[in-house]
């Protein structure tokens, strides 16, 4: 499985040949961080068997929805913008041109998981739980990858009404999808 700093790299590189002002702030230095070393929830959404065939597209445009999610609630990797309200402008870009291509794909089905990601982790992050806006973005890009169940519905479903275990149940879900098919 690829790394996330493989990740970056390819949406760096991609966002600068999309142009505009996103291009513009791109950071151009190096991407030098430990955690970049392992997967991160794009490269989990792309190793699965929904995703095969596809890989490199379905890890981009995970990439995007999280850079953009980054932009907005956390520290992103290679947008870098001191104006908070073009942060959150790019942020939404990033999510439209993600979402976009994934619409191309035909995978409406991870559209809805994908949306589904974006308002939990907006709501995760105005309860200021970054732990479980964490756990959103894993089990949703497992969901793209290897398709949801109902045990991944009901852990949303705790995560909509503030409970405080959705966390533990979004991360056990991820864990049995991810061995379903090793």
């Amino acid at each position: 499985m690829r790394s996330a700093r493989d990740g970056v790299l390819a949406l760096r590189e991609a966002l600068h040949a999309h142009g505009g002002t996103v291009a513009g702030v791109l950071d151009p230095g190096p991407v030098d961080a430990p955690l970049l070393e392992l997967p991160g929830p794009p490269q989990v959404g792309a190793g699965g068997p929904r995703a095969v065939g596809y890989e490199a597209e379905y890890e981009l445009l995970l990439e995007m929805i999280f850079e953009g999610s980054l932009l907005h609630y956390g520290a992103p990797r290679v947008v870098r913008t001191d104006d908070q309200d073009l942060a959150l402008l790019l942020g939404d870009q990033l999510y439209a041109l993600g979402l976009s291509r994934l619409a191309e794909l035909g995978d409406l089905q991870a559209v809805s998981e994908l949306a589904d990601v974006i308002s939990l982790v907006a709501q995760a992050q105005a309860a200021a739980d970054p732990e479980l806006a964490q756990a959103v973005w894993v089990a949703g890009a497992a969901a793209v990858g290897w398709g949801p169940s109902a045990q991944h519905d009901q852990a949303k479903a705790l995560a909509r009404s503030g409970d405080a275990e959705a966390a533990a149940a979004l991360r056990a879900v991820t864990t049995s999808s991810e061995s379903d098919t090793s």
